[in-house]
């Protein structure tokens, strides 16, 4: 389980950053910055918070709810053309050094899920598999997950058919379905490899 071990080596605001939404095929990257007031944390939230991906969704909207009474809160994005246009993991990073610069403070350290550091204006410990060993981390990935999830809602009801808001953009039977049905969106990650295969077929076919 999370704790603030990491995070109780800095004096002062430690922010945890996470993102949601690397694999899809659609959408876009979305990462969050959160920094606990661990003076308030109420007990809901040192025991509920946890890896995103291991928690129901209503448990995830439940925390999701709860961690602004408790935290500075900061999300950044990158749309599906930045992510075509400098790469996947690129993008994550910008979206993270985004998600940073919206905290109403600069934290004196952020601790990063994964092991690739973006640029941010504050030194940066990365921490792998970091959502279930950091309170902070952790409950960025929930905060990141949720938004992103949110997000995928309103894209799927601009664009019905593909699922998104069930398969959040991932490559599920259902939305590879409708891809060959109705054809790819401008949502569409097109340097992903099964997105590029069907845009080669459709020059293919006229």
């Amino acid at each position: 389980m999370p704790d603030l071990s990491y995070e109780s080596n800095f004096n002062g605001a430690v922010a945890g950053i996470d993102e949601a939404g690397r694999g899809p095929w659609a959408g876009p990257v979305v990462a969050a910055a959160v920094i606990l007031n661990t003076q308030t944390l109420p007990r809901e939230l040192i025991t509920g918070l946890d890896d995103s991906k291991k928690l129901t969704k209503l448990k995830r909207e439940t925390l999701h709810a709860l961690v602004p009474e408790h935290a500075s809160i900061g999300i950044g994005i990158a749309e599906p053309a930045e992510i075509d246009s400098i790469n996947i993991l690129q993008a994550t990073l910008s979206a993270m050094a985004r998600a940073l610069g919206e905290l109403d403070l600069l934290p004196v350290h952020a601790l990063v899920d994964g092991n690739h550091a973006p640029v941010l204006p504050c030194p940066v410990t990365c921490v792998v598999k970091g959502d279930s060993k950091s309170l902070s981390i952790a409950a960025a990935s929930i905060v990141a997950k949720v938004e992103r999830d949110r997000l995928m809602g309103e894209l799927a009801r601009a664009h019905p058919g593909y699922g998104w808001e069930r398969n959040a953009g991932y490559g599920t039977a259902e939305h590879q379905a409708a891809l060959q049905r109705l054809g790819v969106t401008q949502h569409h990650r097109q340097s992903f490899k099964p997105i590029q295969k069907i845009l080669l077929q459709d020059i293919g076919h006229h």
